[in-house]
């Protein structure tokens, strides 16, 4: 069988000049992926969300927190009335940011004190973490610096803590997200040969001719790569946690439970591939095709609200948006279903459609 394939890949090959839907594909959708993510990466810290509890509720401790959302970086969600609402909304992942300033800010200021002004911040995206450490204590730094010129002279101290992930370290932000990326690689590439291998091969004209029903050839061609994929989340869930030291705080349980969902997308998305492409190499690329702006437009490494707003829209209809925020809330904040369900309703609306629209190019193929 691998020689027959490679003899296949081989002509393909020969004949890729030749082919105009590949000459098309070559040009034309590298064309629009470079303009569409020149825009959408960025790495800058345009749009944070704060909350503030303000103990002080002075004219001082007013003018500290419009001077760092005067910068237009750091969004004000709301003035929280104690500590438990403001750690609430960090948990939920409705602010980015939650900024604490203590009674007496002002009466120590004015007395030339070091004032210390207490910020958690969401770690578990520590590269936008430590972006947006970076901008506050320059906001921080040009308050003081004005406060100085009124001869006042104060001295802030930014203390800063990490929720979720306290050292800000990037390996437990981005090998959750390298699970999802696997099981989404090996799915599509798996699911997209599965078909058109057959036809290649003249295969399956003698398997509809056989007694095997369609929807069971396509349960028999889908169902080992969801095994396939299961395992793979299974081993690299152990090494994250045993040779990576990446603490898993949610339930493994609801882990698996999400990723069926999530295979769903993929397994859909891969045999809408393979229906539609003629050779292997057809599925290949359209497979790549489609794997980049996934990855790009998911979150995985670059904040999806930095995003222009039309680009912002796009990324819903990716099933690894939904699927790296329920992964990376299981492993580092530990949070269960009343907080990651619309995530899984996304999962679910967006796996029925495409494993849908699967099926029907499937059964359009065979007609």
């Amino acid at each position: 069988m691998v020689g027959r394939v490679l003899s296949i890949l081989h002509k393909e090959f020969i004949h890729v000049l030749r082919d105009k839907r590949l000459r098309i594909m070559l040009i034309t959708p590298p064309l629009l992926q470079l303009i569409v993510l020149g825009y959408a990466i960025d790495m800058d810290v345009h749009r944070a969300n704060l909350a503030v509890l303000d103990r002080d509720r002075t004219p001082l401790s007013r003018s500290l927190i419009d001077s760092v959302t005067s910068t237009g970086k750091f969004i004000l969600a709301g003035e929280v009335s104690g500590e438990k609402e403001g750690l609430y909304l960090l948990d939920e992942g409705r602010i980015n940011l939650f900024l604490q300033i203590q009674p007496g800010f002002m009466k120590r200021v004015s007395r030339g004190e070091k004032v210390p002004v207490q910020i958690l911040v969401d770690g578990s995206d520590s590269t936008f973490a430590g972006l947006v450490v970076q901008q506050l204590s320059g906001s921080l730094a040009q308050f003081t610096g004005n406060l100085s010129s009124t001869r006042l002279e104060p001295a802030l101290r930014l203390e800063e803590r990490g929720w979720f992930n306290t050292n800000f370290k990037s390996r437990n932000f981005f090998v959750p997200g390298v699970i999802a990326l696997i099981v989404m690689i090996i799915t599509l590439m798996l699911t997209a040969m599965a078909v058109v291998r057959e036809k290649e091969l003249g295969t399956l004209d003698q398997l509809m001719v056989s007694p095997v029903s369609p929807f069971e050839i396509l349960l028999g061609k889908t169902l080992p790569f969801s095994i396939i994929a299961l395992g793979e989340v299974a081993f690299v869930t152990l090494a994250a946690v045993f040779l990576f030291r990446i603490p898993i705080r949610g339930s493994i349980t609801l882990l698996f439970t999400c990723t069926g969902l999530y295979l769903l997308s993929c397994l859909g998305a891969g045999l809408l591939i393979s229906t539609i492409s003629k050779t292997q190499q057809q599925a290949m690329m359209s497979t790549f095709l489609f794997l980049l702006p996934a990855i790009l437009l998911s979150g995985f490494a670059f904040p999806i609200h930095n995003m222009p707003p039309v680009i912002q829209v796009l990324t819903y209809l990716d099933p690894l948006r939904y699927f790296l925020v329920i992964i990376r809330g299981i492993f580092l904040k530990g949070i269960g279903i009343a907080s990651l369900w619309p995530q899984m309703m996304g999962l679910l609306i967006l796996g029925l459609a495409a494993f849908g629209a699967g099926v029907a190019g499937f059964r359009r193929g065979l007609e």
